[in-house]
Protein backbone atom coordinates (compact mmCIF):
# COMPACT_ATOMS: atom_id res chain seq x y z
CA UNK A 1 0.00 0.00 0.00
CA UNK A 2 1.52 3.40 -1.01
CA UNK A 3 2.52 5.82 1.72
CA UNK A 4 0.55 9.09 2.01
CA UNK A 5 3.54 10.97 0.55
CA UNK A 6 3.73 8.72 -2.52
CA UNK A 7 -0.04 8.84 -2.97
CA UNK A 8 0.04 12.64 -2.77
CA UNK A 9 2.77 12.77 -5.43
CA UNK A 10 0.77 10.46 -7.71
CA UNK A 11 -2.35 12.60 -7.28
CA UNK A 12 -0.39 15.79 -7.91
CA UNK A 13 1.09 14.38 -11.13
CA UNK A 14 -2.33 13.20 -12.30
CA UNK A 15 -3.82 16.63 -11.57
CA UNK A 16 -0.99 18.40 -13.37
CA UNK A 17 -1.45 16.12 -16.37
CA UNK A 18 -5.18 16.83 -16.48
CA UNK A 19 -4.62 20.58 -16.20
CA UNK A 20 -2.04 20.52 -18.96
CA UNK A 21 -4.42 18.59 -21.17
CA UNK A 22 -7.20 21.12 -20.63
CA UNK A 23 -4.95 24.14 -20.78
CA UNK A 24 -2.69 23.52 -23.77
CA UNK A 25 -3.55 24.60 -27.29
CA UNK A 26 -4.76 21.11 -28.22
CA UNK A 27 -7.08 20.47 -25.27
CA UNK A 28 -10.79 21.18 -24.81
CA UNK A 29 -11.82 24.84 -24.66
CA UNK A 30 -14.62 24.06 -22.18
CA UNK A 31 -14.13 22.48 -18.78
CA UNK A 32 -17.80 22.08 -17.80
CA UNK A 33 -20.77 21.92 -20.18
CA UNK A 34 -24.50 21.36 -20.08
CA UNK A 35 -25.76 19.42 -23.09
CA UNK A 36 -29.45 19.93 -23.86
CA UNK A 37 -30.60 16.68 -25.45
CA UNK A 38 -34.16 16.55 -26.76
CA UNK A 39 -36.26 13.45 -26.33
CA UNK A 40 -36.66 13.26 -30.11
CA UNK A 41 -32.90 12.82 -30.49
CA UNK A 42 -33.23 9.47 -28.69
CA UNK A 43 -35.91 8.08 -31.00
CA UNK A 44 -33.63 7.90 -34.04
CA UNK A 45 -35.56 6.66 -37.10
CA UNK A 46 -38.57 5.68 -35.00
CA UNK A 47 -41.69 7.84 -34.86
CA UNK A 48 -41.59 7.72 -31.06
CA UNK A 49 -39.98 5.83 -28.20
CA UNK A 50 -36.28 4.99 -27.70
CA UNK A 51 -34.00 3.65 -30.45
CA UNK A 52 -31.29 1.52 -28.83
CA UNK A 53 -28.64 2.06 -31.52
CA UNK A 54 -29.13 5.83 -31.49
CA UNK A 55 -28.83 6.01 -27.69
CA UNK A 56 -25.69 3.84 -27.82
CA UNK A 57 -24.15 6.17 -30.41
CA UNK A 58 -24.87 9.24 -28.28
CA UNK A 59 -23.43 7.48 -25.23
CA UNK A 60 -20.21 6.70 -27.13
CA UNK A 61 -19.77 10.36 -28.08
CA UNK A 62 -20.37 11.44 -24.50
CA UNK A 63 -17.81 8.93 -23.26
CA UNK A 64 -15.18 10.27 -25.68
CA UNK A 65 -15.79 13.87 -24.59
CA UNK A 66 -15.72 12.93 -20.91
CA UNK A 67 -12.40 11.12 -21.50
CA UNK A 68 -10.92 14.45 -22.65
CA UNK A 69 -11.40 15.78 -19.11
CA UNK A 70 -14.60 17.70 -19.88
CA UNK A 71 -17.19 17.69 -17.08
CA UNK A 72 -20.46 16.74 -18.77
CA UNK A 73 -23.98 17.37 -17.51
CA UNK A 74 -26.99 16.49 -19.66
CA UNK A 75 -30.51 17.89 -19.52
CA UNK A 76 -32.70 15.34 -21.25
CA UNK A 77 -36.13 16.03 -22.74
CA UNK A 78 -39.12 13.72 -23.05
CA UNK A 79 -40.83 14.61 -26.33
CA UNK A 80 -40.27 11.15 -27.78
CA UNK A 81 -42.63 9.75 -25.14
CA UNK A 82 -44.91 12.58 -24.06
CA UNK A 83 -44.82 16.30 -24.83
CA UNK A 84 -46.49 17.62 -21.70
CA UNK A 85 -48.83 20.57 -22.13
CA UNK A 86 -48.53 20.48 -25.92
CA UNK A 87 -50.64 17.32 -26.20
CA UNK A 88 -53.66 19.12 -27.67
CA UNK A 89 -55.48 15.89 -28.45
CA UNK A 90 -55.78 15.14 -24.72
CA UNK A 91 -58.44 16.86 -22.65
CA UNK A 92 -55.98 17.03 -19.80
CA UNK A 93 -54.98 19.75 -17.37
CA UNK A 94 -51.78 21.61 -18.41
CA UNK A 95 -50.02 21.02 -15.10
CA UNK A 96 -50.88 17.31 -15.16
CA UNK A 97 -49.59 17.03 -18.72
CA UNK A 98 -46.34 18.75 -17.76
CA UNK A 99 -45.82 16.33 -14.86
CA UNK A 100 -46.36 13.44 -17.28
CA UNK A 101 -43.70 14.99 -19.52
CA UNK A 102 -41.31 15.21 -16.57
CA UNK A 103 -41.76 11.49 -15.90
CA UNK A 104 -40.96 10.84 -19.56
CA UNK A 105 -37.62 12.59 -19.11
CA UNK A 106 -36.80 10.24 -16.23
CA UNK A 107 -37.41 7.24 -18.52
CA UNK A 108 -35.05 8.77 -21.09
CA UNK A 109 -32.50 9.54 -18.40
CA UNK A 110 -32.50 5.92 -17.25
CA UNK A 111 -32.04 4.70 -20.84
CA UNK A 112 -29.10 7.05 -21.37
CA UNK A 113 -27.58 6.14 -18.02
CA UNK A 114 -27.78 2.44 -18.87
CA UNK A 115 -26.10 3.00 -22.27
CA UNK A 116 -23.28 5.01 -20.66
CA UNK A 117 -22.65 2.48 -17.93
CA UNK A 118 -22.43 -0.32 -20.48
CA UNK A 119 -19.48 1.63 -21.90
CA UNK A 120 -17.83 1.83 -18.48
CA UNK A 121 -18.77 5.44 -17.68
CA UNK A 122 -19.52 6.53 -14.13
CA UNK A 123 -22.87 8.32 -14.11
CA UNK A 124 -25.44 9.84 -11.79
CA UNK A 125 -29.10 10.47 -12.60
CA UNK A 126 -30.48 13.47 -10.68
CA UNK A 127 -34.21 14.11 -10.71
CA UNK A 128 -36.02 17.32 -9.80
CA UNK A 129 -38.91 15.11 -8.65
CA UNK A 130 -37.91 12.81 -5.82
CA UNK A 131 -38.00 9.09 -6.66
CA UNK A 132 -35.30 7.54 -4.51
CA UNK A 133 -35.52 4.06 -6.01
CA UNK A 134 -34.34 5.21 -9.45
CA UNK A 135 -32.57 8.56 -9.11
CA UNK A 136 -30.90 10.91 -6.66
CA UNK A 137 -32.73 14.14 -5.81
CA UNK A 138 -31.20 17.20 -7.43
CA UNK A 139 -28.96 19.02 -4.96
CA UNK A 140 -26.73 21.68 -6.46
CA UNK A 141 -23.61 20.95 -4.41
CA UNK A 142 -24.00 17.22 -4.92
CA UNK A 143 -24.29 17.67 -8.68
CA UNK A 144 -21.16 19.83 -8.71
CA UNK A 145 -19.26 17.25 -6.67
CA UNK A 146 -20.23 14.47 -9.08
CA UNK A 147 -18.89 16.55 -11.96
CA UNK A 148 -15.64 17.23 -10.11
CA UNK A 149 -15.23 13.46 -9.75
CA UNK A 150 -15.58 13.21 -13.54
CA UNK A 151 -18.95 11.47 -13.40
CA UNK A 152 -21.41 12.16 -16.20
CA UNK A 153 -24.48 13.79 -14.64
CA UNK A 154 -27.94 13.40 -16.18
CA UNK A 155 -30.62 15.88 -15.11
CA UNK A 156 -34.20 14.61 -15.34
CA UNK A 157 -37.70 15.95 -14.59
CA UNK A 158 -36.88 19.46 -15.78
CA UNK A 159 -37.21 22.02 -13.02
CA UNK A 160 -39.76 19.89 -11.18
CA UNK A 161 -42.43 22.52 -11.89
CA UNK A 162 -45.15 22.67 -14.55
CA UNK A 163 -45.18 25.47 -17.14
CA UNK A 164 -41.37 25.33 -17.48
CA UNK A 165 -39.72 23.53 -20.38
CA UNK A 166 -36.56 21.43 -20.28
CA UNK A 167 -34.93 24.29 -22.23
CA UNK A 168 -35.52 26.56 -19.26
CA UNK A 169 -34.40 23.77 -16.93
CA UNK A 170 -31.14 23.43 -18.90
CA UNK A 171 -30.50 27.17 -18.55
CA UNK A 172 -31.27 27.07 -14.82
CA UNK A 173 -29.03 24.06 -14.13
CA UNK A 174 -26.20 25.56 -16.21
CA UNK A 175 -26.27 28.64 -14.00
CA UNK A 176 -26.48 26.60 -10.80
CA UNK A 177 -23.51 24.37 -11.56
CA UNK A 178 -21.52 27.25 -13.13
CA UNK A 179 -21.18 25.64 -16.56
CA UNK A 180 -19.29 27.58 -19.22
CA UNK A 181 -21.76 26.93 -22.02
CA UNK A 182 -25.07 25.31 -22.90
CA UNK A 183 -24.78 23.07 -25.95
CA UNK A 184 -28.13 22.61 -27.68
CA UNK A 185 -28.10 19.39 -29.72
CA UNK A 186 -30.37 19.58 -32.79
CA UNK A 187 -30.83 17.83 -36.12
CA UNK A 188 -29.81 20.90 -38.16
CA UNK A 189 -26.41 22.59 -38.37
CA UNK A 190 -27.18 25.66 -36.26
CA UNK A 191 -29.50 28.66 -35.97
CA UNK A 192 -31.22 29.66 -39.23
CA UNK A 193 -33.41 32.60 -40.22
CA UNK A 194 -36.05 30.04 -41.27
CA UNK A 195 -36.61 26.32 -40.91
CA UNK A 196 -33.95 24.79 -43.20
CA UNK A 197 -36.00 21.59 -43.47
CA UNK A 198 -38.89 23.53 -44.98
CA UNK A 199 -37.36 26.68 -46.54
CA UNK A 200 -34.81 26.25 -49.30
CA UNK A 201 -31.94 28.74 -49.02
CA UNK A 202 -32.45 29.47 -45.31
CA UNK A 203 -29.42 31.34 -43.97
CA UNK A 204 -27.44 30.06 -40.98
CA UNK A 205 -25.98 32.45 -38.40
CA UNK A 206 -22.48 31.73 -37.11
CA UNK A 207 -23.16 34.13 -34.25
CA UNK A 208 -26.36 35.82 -33.12
CA UNK A 209 -27.45 37.81 -30.07
CA UNK A 210 -30.03 36.77 -27.52
CA UNK A 211 -32.22 39.76 -28.44
CA UNK A 212 -32.16 38.88 -32.13
CA UNK A 213 -33.24 35.32 -31.33
CA UNK A 214 -36.20 36.65 -29.31
CA UNK A 215 -37.17 39.43 -31.73
CA UNK A 216 -36.96 37.20 -34.81
CA UNK A 217 -38.84 34.39 -33.04
CA UNK A 218 -36.16 31.83 -33.93
CA UNK A 219 -36.57 28.27 -32.70
CA UNK A 220 -33.44 27.97 -30.57
CA UNK A 221 -34.85 27.62 -27.07
CA UNK A 222 -38.03 29.07 -25.60
CA UNK A 223 -38.08 32.75 -24.67
CA UNK A 224 -37.86 32.07 -20.92
CA UNK A 225 -34.65 30.08 -21.40
CA UNK A 226 -33.16 32.69 -23.74
CA UNK A 227 -33.98 35.51 -21.30
CA UNK A 228 -32.43 33.59 -18.41
CA UNK A 229 -29.25 33.02 -20.42
CA UNK A 230 -29.17 36.67 -21.50
CA UNK A 231 -29.54 37.94 -17.93
CA UNK A 232 -26.70 35.69 -16.76
CA UNK A 233 -24.48 35.94 -19.86
CA UNK A 234 -24.61 32.19 -20.50
CA UNK A 235 -23.61 31.37 -24.11
CA UNK A 236 -25.65 28.84 -26.08
CA UNK A 237 -24.00 26.80 -28.81
CA UNK A 238 -26.43 25.17 -31.25
CA UNK A 239 -25.06 22.29 -33.33
CA UNK A 240 -26.06 19.18 -35.26
CA UNK A 241 -25.80 16.13 -33.00
CA UNK A 242 -26.61 13.79 -35.89
CA UNK A 243 -23.14 14.32 -37.40
CA UNK A 244 -20.76 11.81 -35.76
CA UNK A 245 -17.94 13.53 -33.86
CA UNK A 246 -19.58 16.95 -33.78
CA UNK A 247 -19.80 17.06 -29.99
CA UNK A 248 -16.07 16.48 -29.66
CA UNK A 249 -15.35 19.08 -32.35
CA UNK A 250 -17.42 21.62 -30.45
CA UNK A 251 -15.68 21.09 -27.11
CA UNK A 252 -12.30 21.26 -28.85
CA UNK A 253 -13.16 24.73 -30.13
CA UNK A 254 -13.75 24.01 -33.82
CA UNK A 255 -16.19 26.32 -35.63
CA UNK A 256 -19.24 24.12 -35.62
CA UNK A 257 -22.82 25.34 -35.34
CA UNK A 258 -24.08 28.72 -34.16
CA UNK A 259 -23.22 30.69 -31.02
CA UNK A 260 -25.93 32.68 -29.24
CA UNK A 261 -24.38 35.34 -27.04
CA UNK A 262 -24.64 39.01 -26.09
Amino acid sequence: MPTPKIAANVNAKAGAKANAKAGDGHGPVYKRIVLKLSGESLQGPLSSGIHAETVAGIAQELKEVNALGVQVAIMVGGGNIFRGGRQKSFAIDRATGDYMGMLATVINGLALQDALEKLGCHTRLLSAIEMHQVAEPFIRRRATRHLEKQRIVIFAAGTGNPYFSTDTAAALRAMEIKAQVIMKATRVDGVYDADPEKVKGARMFEKISYLDVIQKGLSVMDSTAISLCMDNKMPILVFNMNVPGNLQRVVMGEKVGSMVTA
